[in-house]
């Protein structure tokens, strides 16, 4: 079994930085950096789940649901991975995610 704690560390410590931040950070673009990874993390999880179906796209809730919904999506992905190399990739994509916005 692969450890995926570095994947969930990762997506729980943006998500608090989310929940941290104020309004006008997520409205100036955080919100919209988390969703998008949350996107990216949930089309992941489900073409590992289910490679044949057509991956669903995570709905935007608003920018006060991006930390819960980057927390959902990586949880999510961190079931499924199979190898150390997919969990180092993901953690890249929340980092390089986390920079850009901001937070």
């Amino acid at each position: 079994m692969v450890d995926t704690t570095p994947l969930t560390r990762a997506v729980d410590h943006f998500a608090d930085q989310l929940r941290a931040a104020p309004q006008s950070r997520l409205q100036r673009g955080a919100a919209a950096e988390a969703l998008a990874v949350a996107r990216e993390l949930s089309r992941r999880a489900q073409l590992l789940e289910e490679p044949e179906a057509e991956p669903r796209e995570m709905p935007d809730a608003g920018m006060f649901a991006a930390a819960d919904q980057i927390t959902v999506a990586g949880h999510d992905l961190a079931v499924v991975l199979r190898s150390a190399d997919e969990v180092a990739e993901a953690v890249g994509l929340v980092e390089e995610a986390r920079k850009r916005a901001g937070v």
